[in-house]
Order: C-alpha cells, then sequence, then structure tokens
C-alpha cells in the first residue's frame, strides 16, 4: 500500500522568527503497513527559537523521509513549491554545479537538501510529492499547520526546546540568521559533535500518536522524485535560477527583539531531556495492554518515561521494581 504523509513548515514573522516543522502520517501505519515500516508514531515536529519557513519545509520532509523507510511507496504531501522542488528538480543542477547555483554562490539550505536527496535515492520505495494547497480544508495540511505552528510558538514561549535533523540545525547555523540569539539545546549540540546517535536523538522528542487523518479530496499536482518541471501552485515568487522561493506565511509577525528570540528557560520542562545515556532491554508493562475493554490484539504504541531510581552495576545492569511510567 502507499504511504501518504503530509508535511509542513511555520515560522511566526517570517523570516527569522520562531519556527516550526511537522509530519502527519494518513492512517495509522503501525496496523496497516508492511513489516519493513518502522517508526516511533504517526506524527512528529520541531521547531527552533528563530529560522526561516524554508528550513523548515525542509526539515519536515526530511524526517518525514526518515521515518517511512521501506519498500513501500510513499506519497508526500505538501503546500510548499519551494520543498518540493528542492527534492525534485533543482537538486540535479546543484549536484552537477557543486552546490553552487547560477549566480556560482552556495546554495541555501544545502545540508538539508543532500540529506533529502540521500534519503529518495537510497529508499528502496518509490517517493512521490504531490502539491496541496494551504489553509483550504485539507485534513493532513490542516494538522501538520497546526503541529509546526503550535511549536513555533512554544519555542518561542520558552515551553519547548529547538528540535531539527542534524543538518537541520547546520543549515540554521551557516545561514545569514544565526546570531547570538539562536539557542542550541544541549542535546541538539551532542547532535551535532557525534555524540549522540541521530535515532537516538529523534526517539527522546517523538511526538505523541494523534488520531488518525482522514482522507479528503483536493486538487494537486504529483510529482515523481525524478520529475523536472517546476510545480506550480502555492503562491510565492520562484526564482528557477538560484532555486530561492519566498513562501508565504499565514502566521502574523509578533513585534520582536533580539531577547524576545531567546526566551528565558521555563520553570517546569515538559518532558526530561536526553542525557546521552540509552537504555536497552525488554520490561515488562502493568496493566497488560491485553487486560484492556479495548484491547485489539496487537502490540499498543505507548510514549512516555520510565522514572528510574536506584544503582547501576559496574556491568550496566539496573534492576527495577514497579517503577513508575510517566506519561
Amino acid at each position: 500500500m502507499t504511504i501518504t504523509v503530509s508535511t509542513d513548515g511555520s515560522a511566526l514573522g517570517n523570516p527569522n522568527g520562531p519556527m516550526g516543522w511537522a509530519w502527519a502520517d494518513h492512517s495509522d501505519a503501525e496496523s496497516k503497513a508492511s513489516a519493513d515500516h518502522h517508526h516511533y508514531g504517526d506524527c512528529d515536529a520541531g521547531g527552533a527559537t528563530n529560522g526561516t519557513n524554508q528550513i523548515g519545509e525542509l526539515c519536515a520532509v526530511l524526517q518525514a523521509l526518515r521515518a517511512h523507510r521501506g519498500s513501500e511507496p510513499l506519497l508526500i504531501e505538501s503546500d510548499s513549491q519551494y520543498a518540493i522542488n528542492c527534492s525534485t528538480k533543482w537538486v540535479h543542477g546543484w549536484k552537477k554545479n557543486g552546490w553552487k547555483n547560477s549566480q556560482k554562490k552556495p546554495v541555501k539550505n544545502a545540508d538539508v537538501i543532500k540529506a533529502i536527496d540521500k534519503e529518495i535515492t537510497s529508499r528502496e520505495g518509490s517517493v512521490k510529492f504531490r502539491w496541496v494547497k494551504g489553509h483550504a480544508g485539507n485534513a493532513g495540511n490542516e494538522k501538520v499547520d497546526e503541529l509546526a505552528r503550535t511549536y513555533a510558538q512554544d519555542c518561542r514561549s520558552g515551553a519547548k526546546d529547538g528540535y531539527l535533523p542534524k543538518e537541520g540545525w547546520q543549515s540554521l547555523l551557516k545561514s545569514e540568521y544565526a546570531d547570538d540569539s539562536t539557542d542550541v539545546p544541549a542535546d541538539a549540540q551532542l547532535l551535532l559533535d557525534g555524540a549522540i546517535t541521530d535515532e537516538a536523538y529523534v526517539k527522546s522528542h517523538t511526538a505523541d500518536p494523534d488520531v488518525p487523518i482522514e482522507e479528503t479530496e483536493h486538487e494537486s499536482v504529483e510529482v515523481d522524485k525524478d520529475e523536472t518541471q517546476p510545480v506550480a501552485g502555492r503562491a510565492g515568487a520562484v526564482n528557477a535560477e538560484t532555486g530561492e522561493l519566498a513562501d508565504q506565511t499565514q502566521e502574523a509577525a509578533a513585534p520582536r527583539s533580539v531577547s524576545s528570540r531567546r526566551p528565558e528557560r521555563a520553570q517546569e520542562r515538559q518532558a526530561p531531556r536526553f542525557t546521552g545515556i540509552t537504555v536497552s532491554g525488554a520490561v515488562h508493562m502493568a496493566p497488560e495492554p491485553r487486560t484492556s475493554p479495548s484491547f485489539t490484539g496487537g502490540a499498543r504504541h505507548i510514549h512516555g518515561f520510565v522514572e528510574v531510581d536506584g544503582y547501576v552495576e559496574p556491568d550496566g545492569t539496573l534492576t527495577l521494581s514497579n517503577a513508575p511510567f510517566l506519561a
């Protein structure tokens, strides 16, 4: 079956406002996809204290690809011409030109675009893109728009730390918008330094599953990964020579100062931060899922944290007894 995923990016006061990204499945892929499709929930979202809508759009596509590796056909729906054209058209010329545009200048956000290209070319299953009109009642687009915008708002308020793929952080830090106000959390720095893996970083941030998205009728433009024509549809001026697009954002720009781009840390975190320590092995959860009236016979996905209080033996062993599970 074809896996359909919606993606979106957001920037509050684009460019260089708090930014967000998100992807979301259109169905419960855990139960309907084949065994080679594994991910940690039906959606994910992230963002940073400052950035651009373009970085957000690209990060959403990249993380959707990484969460849906395998042999099944993948269809990515996006309302961003920029993200689709970077992934399907402009990338071929940039690769030939040594990642320089027609003006002989370095391609913006090249780290993320290179990673997207690597995921598409190495993926066993096919990848297609479909343009959808933003803010037009498409269920998938509306969901990821809300997820991305909410994460950007949480970054602005300090309720959540920044969460981007490594290549997203690299693109942001190389951009003209990186300054003293750019907040790189400790776990993101560990990721950039190679101290933790991409998988461990994502696991520590993955969004809680939400309700599946119902399919909706809409007009779209479908683009194969080998497509050579630019995608038309979303408002915004595209420069075919440089691959620059002024993606329009629907969020109103809030008055900002340098200090407002780096809010004070919230006194209480929504979730513990990743320490660099990992835990492996089977644990027993109680009560068991099969005792629930809603039990359907299969494994049940959960997301949360186990409170650990004890002594770790020299060999790494830690014995738990009725440790509370925090959601």
